[in-house]
């Protein structure tokens, strides 16, 4: 007779968090922390790598997701912005002026947010999920699931390329642009090329900050997108732009080249030496129309929760994850199901805290990208950055 000691017992989770981004971290980390069995597993084998974006974040986004603004993952400090078209004409919105006694350096004020050291602040946010309650398995790929007829499911997954498989409620899809989670669902995760900017930054040093994100608009310098020039601290610099490749006659690099040597911003460049790049794909496509099915629901990139006109995709991953984790957590303890209509309030509740913001913010950019006068173009994009970072601005929580 077979020995009954040697069984081997499946194991079970209320959640599985597909990917560990800031989305799937902050999902794994709310859920667990309100009382939910999680499993948080990611293919790579390091958190934040590689590295495809040029890490800005605000302070009131780390506040709002609970995440203490820490030198462990804070590369510099930023109080403001600076907008330039094509021409080199500027806004600066320096908040250091604007807003003296809550932004600044002097005691009792803060930064206004931070460009933030992605690998690290991936391993950050990790953590604070596994101290929550979460665990975490790296070197774990998802290959497929099923339903179950208790109406949970088994997810198949390859970790360090030997199969396991485990038992879920819920299976969180955090795992980018074109979600497999997404496909398994059957939800529309297929992105355009006009809407997927291609994005190319150089770590630089020899060219000086001041403590603001600069944003270069015009189809000169960056057709469909933007150049920019951040803050990385300890004397560095991010140069880097976002190219929509549908508008462009050149690949990311060539435009990056000639923004570097050929830019207003040329005589500041002359000196910069490379120390790094880093590069991928960004969708500036609109959220998309339905993020959850039965077992299922999608966080950040996967459900494309990224800002259309900035491109910023840690604010919005952030805010998703921890709507996710809450909702998740309660829908799971109440006993309920996880049904497509149960889990609809997710993408309600999403709605309601900035969803529909974001959708107004696609309308905005796609009536500028859909202008055909590049001149008239040019004048759109660099009016709404310009509006978008002011003070009065009804999108800076986006």
């Amino acid at each position: 007779m077979p020995d009954s000691s040697s069984t081997i017992t499946m194991p079970e989770y209320d959640l599985v968090v597909i990917g560990s981004g800031p989305a799937g971290a902050t999902t794994a980390r709310f859920a667990a922390a309100n009382g939910a069995r999680v499993l948080l597993v990611d293919k790579k084998q390091e958190l934040g790598a590689p590295i495809q974006c040029s890490g800005a974040v605000s302070h009131n986004a780390l506040e709002q997701a609970g995440v203490y603004p820490s030198p462990e993952f804070i590369h510099d400090a930023i109080y403001g912005f600076a907008i330039y078209n094509g021409k080199g004409e500027k806004k600066i919105i320096d908040y250091r002026k604007l807003k003296p006694d809550e932004y600044g350096t002097k005691e009792g004020t803060i930064p206004l947010g931070y460009v933030v050291d992605r690998r690290r602040f991936d391993r950050y946010l990790a953590t604070q999920a596994e101290r929550a309650g979460a665990e975490i398995w790296l070197k774990t790929a998802a290959t497929g699931f099923r339903v179950m007829e208790n109406g949970s499911c088994e997810v198949d997954l390859l970790k360090f390329n030997e199969p396991v498989t485990i038992r879920a409620k819920v299976i969180v899809g955090a795992d980018g642009v074109q979600s497999q989670v997404g496909k398994w669902a059957g939800l529309k995760t297929h992105i355009k090329l006009s809407e997927l900017a291609s994005c190319l930054q150089f770590v630089v040093d020899g060219v000086e900050t001041a403590g603001l994100l600069e944003i270069v608009t015009g189809n000169e310098w960056a057709p469909g997108g933007y150049a920019w020039v951040f803050p990385k601290g300890h004397g560095y610099a991010e140069i880097g732009l976002g190219v929509t490749r549908t508008m462009c006659t050149e690949n990311a690099q060539e435009y990056l080249d000639r923004f570097i040597k050929q830019s207003f911003f040329k005589e500041r460049f002359k000196n910069c030496r490379i120390l790094e790049i880093q590069g991928g794909g960004v969708p500036l496509a609109a959220p998309l129309k339905i993020q959850y099915a039965d077992n299922i629901v999608l966080v950040g990139d996967a459900a494309r929760h990224v800002n259309s006109i900035t491109g910023g995709g840690i604010h919005t991953a952030l805010s998703s994850g921890k709507i996710a984790g809450e909702f998740l957590a309660q829908l799971i303890l109440s006993g309920k199901p996880a049904t497509k209509t149960n889990l609809k309030g997710y993408q309600d509740n999403w709605l309601k805290a900035m969803g529909n913001n974001m959708w107004k913010l696609y309308r905005v950019k796609r009536a500028i990208f859909d202008t055909v006068d590049v001149v008239k173009r040019d004048e759109q994009l660099y009016a709404t950055m310009s509006g978008y970072f002011s003070t009065d601005s009804e999108y800076k929580k986006i």
